[in-house]
């Protein structure tokens, strides 16, 4: 893992959390008992953990989405999955990096994987470009779908992405179409689909491989239209408004459950996921084995039906009538 000093607002932990750690290397070196100062420092670290991370921001949230060391795709693979055999290219152009494909078993049944995947350092960055794929990405994606519903295999999907990659390659490569027939594949698909999203959920970056039959989020994961910089952009001219568009796009998992944009929160540590992947990892294993078991024994015309109806009935819409006017002002305007 990348060593950093921390977001803004989690550093008086992570400095608590080195004199601590600093305290148990003395305690073992020195041969001198500091187990009390260690048990008091850590009952404080535990309750600045509970008054920092127990009330974030939305804004704060984004951050801890993007943490350096929050765990990506290919990490929650090697976590919850064996056998794991990467499958590259999409048959039309060049591999992409930042979309990994490939079969796994989950709980002893194969399945197909399809995720977004960022680095570690600068060079694995840019390699991976950053996780933005190009049209190409989002086609291996499709390809591997397909096989997927060739040989009746459930597709399991982690998004983690700032959004598709908007250079100009990409764009006359086909960006939106690409993106555009992933969405219709998806909701066509034969085979169950569950969609998770771990870190950044970014616009139609995401949805390239975003329709399933079940969406999960991560408690601290974002998924949104646009990013909160690009909104405050667009609307203030003011980059340095992206914490009021973060609130104001109700990106986080909390707003998504109640719009019903997905249908569950993963719970993750205080702190962020990437504190204790392991305790990620046995909740989101549950939930997993638990939907593609329900979605398994749905007929293909019921399974089919009720994605439909799900991305169908989001969002609300008002049907206002035209206001009829007075005789007033229809006078008003003749004259």
């Amino acid at each position: 893992m990348v060593e950093v000093e921390g977001l803004d607002f989690e550093r008086p932990v992570v400095q608590l959390e080195k004199k601590i750690e600093e305290l148990k290397n003395l305690d073992v070196n020195e041969k001198v008992d500091f187990s009390q100062e260690i048990a008091s420092l850590e009952k404080k670290c535990e309750k600045l953990k509970k008054e920092i991370f127990g009330n974030l921001t939305p804004w704060q949230k984004v951050q801890l989405a993007r943490h350096p060391q929050r765990p990506y795709t290919l990490d929650y693979i090697n976590l919850l999955m064996s056998d794991f055999v990467e499958l590259q290219g999409d048959r039309g152009f060049a591999d992409d990096p930042a979309m990994v494909t490939g079969m796994a078993k989950f709980k002893e049944e194969t399945v197909v994987i399809i995720g977004h995947q960022k680095g570690r350092t600068l060079q694995e960055n840019m390699v991976r470009n950053f996780g933005m794929a190009h049209p190409e990405g989002y086609r291996k994606a499709l390809r591997i779908m397909k096989l997927a519903e060739k040989f009746s295999i459930p597709i399991i999907s982690f998004i983690d992405t700032p959004g598709a990659y908007p250079g100009i390659g990409a764009e006359e490569r086909g960006q939106a179409e690409a993106i555009a027939r992933n969405l219709k594949a998806m909701s066509e698909l034969e085979v169950p689909i569950i969609v998770v999203v771990v870190g950044e959920g970014g616009s139609g970056g995401a949805l390239g491989i975003g329709v399933g039959d079940k969406v999960l989020m991560l408690e601290n994961a974002i998924y949104s239209v646009i990013s909160p910089e690009g909104c405050a952009s667009i609307l203030w001219r003011d980059v340095a408004k992206a914490p009021e568009a973060a609130k104001a796009l109700k990106l986080t998992a909390q707003d998504l459950l109640g719009l019903k944009v997905i249908d569950e929160i993963i719970d993750e540590p205080l702190g962020g996921v990437h504190r204790d992947i392991e305790f990620v990892g046995r909740h989101l294993e549950k939930k997993i084995k638990r939907y593609l078991n329900e979605l398994k024994n749905l007929p293909v015309e019921e399974l089919l039906r009720k994605r439909y109806q799900k991305f169908r009935l989001l969002g609300e819409f008002i049907e206002v009538q035209p206001r009829r006017k007075e005789k007033t002002e229809i006078k008003k305007e003749k004259k």
